[in-house]
């Protein structure tokens, strides 16, 4: 069985997990104008369930280490609603997130990426990049950090 103490990974790169999830979700949702055009669009539908599968579990280590509050058990909630009703998934539901309630979570994730220490923000940064650096937007939005 899969044991969470045993993730041997800096909390910071967590938070870096959920930023560069949501940039993904941000930059493949802005290409379509409403959520049946996304649906039928099963690479770009994939990839934002991906990424919310991501956010949720990456957030999971956040509510551990008690960096967000207990409210966003909603988010690892949600991470195992998508991950096991993948049949069921609630299209609206997913839109609605989208446009209205991941811009608040990323709000939050910036504030933790601004209170990681600067020398250790600054590696994850460089990592992230490194990892990242076919993605322009990715790289982009690091380098603003």
């Amino acid at each position: 069985m899969f044991d969470i103490n045993k993730i041997d990974r800096p909390i910071g790169m967590f938070v870096f997990d959920i930023y560069i999830a949501s940039l993904k979700i941000k930059e493949v949702v802005k290409d379509f104008d409403n959520i049946q055009d996304l649906l039928y669009d099963f690479r770009s539908w994939d990839t934002i369930i991906r990424e919310f599968e991501i956010i949720g579990e990456a957030s999971k280590y956040l509510l551990r280490d008690k960096l967000i509050e207990k409210e966003y058990q909603i988010v690892v909630d949600f991470r195992n609603y998508i991950a096991h009703e993948y049949f069921g998934i609630d299209k609206d539901r997913i839109w609605n997130l989208i446009h209205k309630d991941l811009n608040d979570f990323i709000k939050i994730i910036l504030e933790l990426i601004k209170n990681i220490e600067p020398k250790t923000k600054q590696e994850l940064i460089e990592a992230f990049i490194e990892d990242n650096h076919y993605l322009d937007f990715v790289v982009k939005e690091l380098e603003k950090l």
